[in-house]
């Protein structure tokens, strides 16, 4: 069952005050299949790059990967799941803003009027109001997490608002998407520019090493992980369901 947050005053952004509690708090741990290759990526980027794209349809571990990144990066998490409702950008914004005051509460001020009073051809200064916002991070480094990008990937505002934002984030805040399509051309192109870090379906993907050290924990044989390897073509869902099937078949 959903929790509902409001607050005592109007949202600035004129947006309904109720608020999806779930929807704007790091989800509750689970069992994470740990990835050294793939935090070994995320790793490299969030010293070099301001932002993070996992790419990949569902069952890849787009969001065990990320959530397992976000505990570890020794960062504060704002997390943000995206539904297909919140394409109209004062209701995505609401959100997001939420989620992001949950760690810096001084955040929107600027940003928030904006939203509101700026036509749609000025939507590159909306970006860098939100930079600006996020100036007074009062020297807490931040990590950013927004989940399931794809379902408003249509929408007119997103590719002009993140393609301004990506380049101009502060050293101390960085971004994290997930999404079940390739990011749209424009801010793609932008890994040429060491702004961006996209990890693919394929990169995603577990490899032979992988599959063999994930059934050695499950008392496994490698002959086991090559034949989960062939059936689920390194789909971390199927692998891990692999891995637990046939880990109570021969321990029954």
């Amino acid at each position: 069952m959903f929790l509902i947050e409001s607050t005592d005053t109007p949202s600035p952004l004129g947006a309904p005050r109720e608020l999806i509690s779930e929807k704007i708090s790091v989800p509750k741990p689970f069992p994470i299949i740990s990835r050294p290759r793939l935090a070994w990526l995320l790793d490299n980027s969030l010293r070099s790059c301001t932002s993070t794209i996992l790419s990949g349809r569902a069952g890849t571990g787009k969001t065990a990967l990320a959530l397992d990144f976000a505990l570890n990066c020794g960062r504060r998490v704002s997390w943000y799941k995206v539904d297909a409702p919140e394409a109209e950008l004062e209701v995505f914004f609401h959100y997001l803003t939420a989620s992001i005051r949950k760690q810096r509460p001084a955040f929107g001020t600027t940003f928030s009027y904006l939203v509101r009073t700026m036509p749609p051809e000025q939507i590159s200064l909306l970006a860098e109001a939100f930079v600006y916002d996020l100036g007074d991070g009062g020297g807490e480094p931040l990590l950013i997490v927004i989940e399931d990008l794809h379902l408003v990937c249509d929408s007119p505002w997103l590719v002009p608002f993140f393609k301004r934002l990506m380049p101009l984030l502060p050293a101390d805040v960085h971004l994290l998407i997930t999404s079940r399509t390739m990011p749209p051309a424009p801010l793609w192109r932008m890994r040429s520019k060491q702004t961006l870090c996209v990890i693919d379906e394929e990169t995603l993907a577990f490899t032979k090493q992988e599959v063999t050290v994930l059934f050695k924990k499950y008392g496994l044989t490698q002959e086991h992980a090559s034949i989960a390897l062939d059936h689920s073509h390194g789909r971390a869902s199927a692998v891990a369901r692999f891995a637990a099937t046939l880990s109570e078949i021969t321990n029954s």
